[in-house]
């Protein structure tokens, strides 16, 4: 059964590394979010990858912040108990402190109750403004879609994983 307590970042974080694991799963509008939810989700991610998925676009460079901050809406007011979480933009946080908080807390009153970014050690100071701001941020590492866009494509290395490949694996 699918639990009506709407789920936190505070949650999120104490259920970290925790059984049974954490999902997110991705949805872009309001009738993807009322089933991702049914489903039983912990999180919905409002990702940058509407761009190509929805808006039609080559890459996810193209997204703005007024585009995710639609989405991230239409997916909030589905009411999902699943937090939402809305995908800062490739840019939108490499700015100024300001800027940067200025586009996570758009995302915010669009509904999301935490912000992504990709980035690792580079975007510290990003994080360390969002966080001062009192907004929930997420770090992602792996493949990082956004910055593969730039340098090789979609199909490039993983990055921050531990796990070992073998020399077959097809990157």
């Amino acid at each position: 059964m699918v639990s009506s307590v709407p789920v936190t970042a505070p949650a999120v974080r104490a259920r970290k590394g925790s059984e049974p694991p954490l999902v997110m799963v991705t949805a872009y509008d309001a009738p993807s979010a009322r089933v991702v939810d049914g489903a039983g989700a912990d999180m919905i991610l409002v990702g940058d990858s509407l761009a190509m998925v929805v808006l039609g676009y080559e890459d996810t460079l193209s997204v703005t912040t007024a585009d995710m901050a639609h989405h991230v809406g239409a997916v909030a007011r589905a009411r999902p108990t699943a937090l939402v979480v809305g995908d800062l933009p490739w840019l939108s946080y490499h700015v100024s402190r300001d800027d940067t908080v200025r586009n996570a807390a758009t995302l915010v009153r669009a509904g999301a109750g935490a912000v992504k970014l990709e980035g690792g050690v580079k975007r510290l100071e990003a994080v360390r403004a969002i966080l001062d701001a009192e907004i929930p941020v997420m770090g992602h590492i792996g493949l990082t879609p956004s910055r593969s866009t730039l340098s090789a494509g979609s199909r490039s290395r993983v990055s921050g994983s531990t796990r070992r490949r073998s020399s077959s694996t097809t990157r």
